[in-house]
């Protein structure tokens, strides 16, 4: 009787396997891309008798960089947003402490300088994010794709 019932479950466990067919199978991808790329812009604006140095050329040189790196953080908040974080305190229906912290945090790739200029004591730049630019970069390392057909052999 034992020797039937092993050789039922045996006979079972191999009709459920023959019904899952293991296929061998090609996947053919093909590229995506968008309809349309939006151009960002972004100004940076750093004052240059705040900056510290020696004298005012290199007040300057300094503010320009802080200029580019804040047109830089203004792109990157339009691209990846900005992440809040709140806290409020509350004591006898009284608000006691209100405080927010903002945060960015990406990767830039593709911008470009279209002007920097003073402008009265602060330096400002401008700058242009071409998505196009940026999704051509993005191909190049990912090569985002699509499942375009399946053939099964």
């Amino acid at each position: 009787m034992k020797q039937l019932v092993n050789l039922m479950l045996w006979a079972s466990l191999i009709a459920l396997s023959g019904c899952s067919l293991i296929y061998d199978k090609e996947i053919e991808y093909e590229y995506v891309e968008p309809d349309s790329y939006p151009t960002l812009s972004a100004v940076g604006y750093a004052p240059v008798n705040a900056q510290s140095g020696k004298d005012h050329n290199e007040k300057v040189l300094r503010a320009m960089k802080a200029s580019k790196l804040e047109a830089y953080r203004e792109l990157a908040e339009q691209v990846y947003g900005q992440r809040l974080t709140s806290q409020s305190t509350v004591a006898d229906m009284v608000l006691g402490n209100d405080a927010m912290k903002a945060k960015v945090d990406g990767v830039i790739r593709g911008a470009q300088v279209v002007r920097s200029y003073p402008v009265g004591d602060n330096y400002a730049t401008e700058m242009t994010l071409d998505m196009k630019t940026v999704h051509q970069l993005y191909i190049t390392v990912n090569k985002p794709r699509r499942v375009k057909d399946v053939h099964y052999y």
